[in-house]
């Protein structure tokens, strides 16, 4: 005599986990940014800790400037890293992607109408 809550829960062990649901392209991007200030947060809180061996630390960068700037508060990017990785990452690249992939179908019924030409 088994009651339906436990009839249910053979019925769903049966079928397997269901997947994961895929992040849209936003979101995805969205989670990339939020996780991403969570954690400079935390390895901002960290390096501000006592447990945080400062002086072995700004032995080994090479700009203890920049890092003491970005402990402080500061960006972790400068304005022109920002820059380059807009134009390789951003959506400026993903037009010339568009073009790039567009050119190369076009090269592609170029290339079999001139082989269809001599092939006759």
């Amino acid at each position: 005599n088994c009651c339906l809550p436990c009839n249910r829960r053979v019925q769903s062990s049966k079928l397997g986990p269901t997947p994961p649901r895929l992040l849209t392209e936003e979101e995805y991007r969205l989670q990339g940014e939020v996780e991403t200030r969570k954690a400079l947060a935390e390895l901002r809180s960290f390096c501000q800790s006592p447990e945080f061996s400062a002086w072995s630390t700004v032995s080994r960068i090479q700009s203890p400037k920049r890092f003491a700037d970005f402990v402080g508060g500061a960006s972790h990017v400068t304005p022109n890293e920002a820059s380059v990785h807009e134009r390789e990452f951003g959506l400026e690249s993903l037009f010339i992607d568009e073009q790039l992939f567009e050119e190369d179908d076009d090269d592609d019924e170029d290339e079999d109408s001139v082989s269809d030409s001599f092939a006759g």
